[in-house]
């Protein structure tokens, strides 16, 4: 365990906390190599950020984005040199998620696997839990 922990508040008493069954949120190797191709041409270090916001179709949305350093409260996780950085507010929502880059004939983007997603817009860019 990684020392974060799930809160939750019950009518007028302190927070009860929970801790995370599994807090990681993975980048697949073409995430990773899209992601470096990225830094590399933007002269920036390959780090991705994701994180989550109110909105969008289904409820939350994902915001990716270059990060030039990475905060201490972030979770970190690291495929073939590319680190993924996630604040602590974002990672309740996306703990065991799986970031991939996807190319097809529609197009190409990342996406992310999401398993505490019940629902979900068919570009998948949001999400509700």
């Amino acid at each position: 365990m990684n020392g974060r922990a799930r809160g939750l508040r019950v009518a007028g008493r302190a927070p009860t906390l929970y801790p995370m069954s599994n807090p990681t949120v993975t980048l697949s190797p073409s995430a990773a190599a899209r992601v470096a191709w990225i830094a590399q041409r933007q002269d920036k270090p390959a780090i991705l950020r994701l994180s989550v916001e109110g909105g969008g179709c289904s409820g939350f949305q994902y915001r990716y984005g270059l990060a030039e350093t990475v905060d201490a409260e972030d979770s970190v996780s690291e495929t073939d040199g590319v680190k993924l950085v996630v604040d602590a507010v974002s990672l309740d929502l996306v703990a065991g998620c799986v970031v991939d880059y996807v190319e097809s004939l529609g197009g190409a983007a990342f996406r992310v696997d999401n398993p505490n997603a019940v629902a979900g817009c068919g570009c998948g860019a949001s999400f509700a839990v």
